[in-house]
């Protein structure tokens, strides 16, 4: 009884699958929910920015203390950290056993360990060690959610709207990162618990209504787990990272760790592992990182380009934060603990500029392709960094908005193109490594801009601050050897006390100075202009260094994004039919109407050239100029352009004799035969079955194949036999079950191993 009924709880469950696919609206069903992923997830890799102040407070530590500094950086990066390493695992893992199965998984673990966060009862180290440790447990549900969700977009959508659908995903990723800032600081002071917990009820809505709605329609690879790969990747850039971290703190003396031998070790160390990792990568059968994927150059050109603007990127937000909560608010009259908040109010205009051009260019780029807009986009940023170079740091908030909204414009036009023309350049089974490669790439770059912008305005706060630090303070009366103690404080930690919402002076230099000074002085000490006017000298220097650093990345990354090509998406070589039994019964449906006369060549022949109805395809497929391996450009092609379009649907299985059908329309919108057929709207669903005995095929593969050659859609059969093509033009076809000639069966099958493929109907 048990069993009859888990049988027919998994039978509704596929007739429910079956039917959400089928449905024209599947595909938007994908992306809000992906979208919602994404956006959860971003938005807590910067909420703790803005509230780690009132987190430290309520588990009773001092982040500014030497002690702390790790456990300070640690709550900030280890998220990052996690993410970054172990997207391209899960990605991986998602081409294996499904990518809305390791989605679904990481919701509900990001929204366990969000519950666990918010419920810390220990203080001190004990509750700063706690919080790091379910930020890395909330981290694995982030790259499980950021790992799938490109991939799962892709599946869903044909190439002709890919740009737009990944566009408003990667959009709403990067607007999370400063959404979390405002998020941040309205919850954190209301009750630190809040900046976790507002996760839990979008986290527990998510996973139900992914379970219920997402289903896996991409091709799974069955493959094993590169246990060497996965090893010395996540090890060498965890060292990496880490090194980058540890190395932005003070060591014996100096104002940077960059000479601490703990530091050159994990660094040196990383990057030898990540070259073993790239050696063991070439060496194993199934590997996880593919190493042959970046022989395709849109792939390459768009990580790389990922890479760099992602680190100016990163870089800005921290810089604006610094320059907003240390120097310019105050001397607005905003208290020390209001500017987190305001800080994150003040940089949406950055905000609304990619929510403004991310999805224009994404809907673009699917016209016209990535190249012009990715490469636009990035050479528009670095404009709006050399804006910010020449803005003074006491700045008129309305020039400041505008050269941010330009720059959010610029970020908006690179990323949804980048990403719609990196995930469509890769093959069908390698979307999820694919996209979680890209992913690393991307979370990696926000760790380097940390250290990359945090180094560079340290060194310039260090050949200043410290003479003007001291000079200043005892000029108001503070005894030199408390002047000269706090002037030798590293710089870092005048940068962390910006960045937290501290009055710097008042908490570096103590209650038992200050009680010391007259009333005037030491109000004026704590007060909103002295610590503005005295660092922004110094911070002006380092500032300079630092968007000279993000005008470089950004315009390395337009020559990259230029270097990706025309517009292209991933096709797989031309498929090759033997020998055809077309012996099954004729079409059932719908479709079973149009039967023509189309005799193939009994020979093995290229689908496209050969195999489709005589007078109809075109049968000279078009010639590869100069293209480098993996990369072929978009020309006109015959199911778009042409006026007269033809194609084969391939139905092949392992032991089944391969069935081929044609479809057919003419140049004036009409079928090809006389009978009327209804118009697509890109997508075709139905079922595969064995002919004898009668039974759904599972793992059955349709290819539509067009008259080149060139396989234009391909999907695989789920337990009951039933799939969903799509990124087929919009027209009225004409479908015709080829005739079968007289042939023996050949080694794949007996003779009653045929094929029977049922369409629900070409989808209006």
């Amino acid at each position: 009884m048990t069993s009859r009924s888990a049988g027919s709880r998994a039978a509704r469950g596929q007739a429910r699958g079956a039917a959400d696919t089928a449905d024209s609206h599947y595909s938007w069903v994908v992306l809000s929910n992906t979208t919602l992923g994404v956006l959860i997830a971003t938005i807590n890799a910067s909420i703790m920015l803005i509230a780690l102040p009132d987190i430290f407070r309520g588990i009773g530590i001092d982040p500014l203390q030497p002690g702390n500094t790790s456990l300070l950086l640690w709550l900030i990066t280890g998220y990052l950290v996690v993410t970054a390493v172990l997207v391209v695992t899960f990605g991986r893992m998602g081409d294996m056993y499904g990518r809305v199965r390791m989605y679904n998984a990481g919701f509900a673990v990001f929204t366990v360990f969000s519950v666990l966060l918010s419920v810390t009862w220990m203080h001190g180290t004990a509750g700063a060690l706690w919080l790091i440790l379910m930020r890395v447990g909330q981290g694995v549900g982030g790259a499980m959610l950021m790992a799938n969700s490109n991939a799962i977009i892709t599946d869903a959508f044909p190439p002709d709207r890919r740009g737009l659908a990944l566009g408003l995903n990667q959009v709403a990723g990067i607007a999370g990162s400063f959404m979390g800032l405002v998020l941040g600081g309205l919850l954190a002071p209301v009750e630190w618990r809040m900046v976790f917990l507002v996760s839990v009820p979008i986290g527990v809505f998510g996973t139900f209504w992914s379970y219920r709605k997402l289903h896996d329609t991409g091709i799974r690879r069955p493959a094993r787990l590169d246990w060497w790969g996965n090893l010395t990747f996540a090890v060498g850039l965890v060292a990496v990272l880490a090194g980058i971290t540890y190395g932005i703190q003070p060591y014996r003396g100096h104002t940077m760790g960059w000479t601490n031998p703990w530091v050159l070790s994990a660094l040196i160390g990383g990057v030898v592992m990540l070259v073993i990792f790239g050696i063991v990568e070439t060496r194993v059968a199934e590997p996880m990182f593919r190493m042959s994927l970046f022989r395709i150059r849109a792939f390459t050109a768009g990580n790389l380009a990922s890479l760099l603007s992602g680190m100016g990127r990163g870089g800005l937000m921290f810089v604006l934060i610094i320059w907003l909560q240390g120097i310019w608010l105050p001397q607005r009259g905003y208290g020390f603990t209001e500017t987190p908040l305001w800080a994150g109010i003040y940089m949406l205009p950055l905000t609304v500029g990619f929510l403004i051009a991310g999805p224009i260019s994404g809907w673009l780029s699917d016209r016209f392709g990535a190249r012009p807009f990715a490469t636009g986009g990035m050479l528009v940023a670095a404009g709006s960094f050399v804006l910010l170079a020449l803005l003074p740091v006491d700045f008129h908030y309305g020039t400041f908005a505008a050269i941010l909204l330009l720059n959010g414009i610029g970020m908006g036009l690179f990323a949804s193109p980048n990403r719609a023309g990196i995930m469509n350049s890769l093959p069908a089974d390698q979307r999820g490594v694919g996209g979680g490669m890209s992913t690393t790439f991307q979370n990696s770059a926000l760790v380097l801009s940390i250290g990359v912008f945090f180094s560079l305005i340290v060194l310039g706060l260090a050949g200043t601050l410290p003479h003007a630090l001291s000079s200043g303070l005892v000029a108001q009366g503070v005894p030199a050897g408390d002047a000269d103690r706090l002037s030798a404080l590293p710089p870092v930690s005048v940068l962390f006390a910006s960045l937290l919402g501290y009055n710097p002076v008042q908490t570096l230099l103590g209650p038992n100075v200050l009680d010391q000074l007259p009333a005037s002085h030491a109000a004026y000490l704590t007060g909103r202009s002295f610590f503005p006017a005295l660092i922004s000298g110094p911070f002006a220097n380092g500032l300079d260094a630092a968007f000279m650093f993000a005008i470089a990345a950004c315009l390395v990354a337009a020559v990259a994004s230029w270097l990706r090509g025309g517009k292209y998406v991933h096709a797989e070589r031309p498929t090759t039919v033997g020998t055809t039994d077309y012996s099954c019964p004729a079409l059932r449906g719908p479709e079973a109407a149009h039967h023509g006369a189309v005799t193939p060549d009994r020979a093995a022949v290229p689908v496209g050239t050969h195999g489709l109805a005589s007078g109809v395809a075109h049968s000279t497929p078009p010639t590869d100029r100069a293209s480098p391996p993996g990369l072929r450009e978009d020309r006109p092609h015959p199911t778009r352009d042409s006026p007269l379009a033809a194609y084969a649907l391939i139905v092949t299985a392992h032991g089944y004799r391969p069935a081929t059908y044609s479809m057919t329309t003419g140049g004036d919108g009409q079928p090809a035969a006389a009978e009327t057929a209804p118009r697509t709207n890109g997508q075709i669903a139905g079922v595969v079955r064995a002919a004898s005995p009668d039974r759904p095929l599972p793992g059955a593969v349709i290819r539509a194949v067009d008259a080149s050659g060139k396989v234009v859609a391909r999907t695989i059969t789920d337990r009951d036999g039933r799939f969903r093509l799509t990124g087929l033009p919009r027209r009225p076809y004409s479908v015709t079950r080829a005739p079968s000639p007289t042939a023996p069966p050949d080694g794949n099958g007996s003779a009653g191993a045929t094929l029977h493929l049922t369409l629900d109907g070409m989808r209006s």
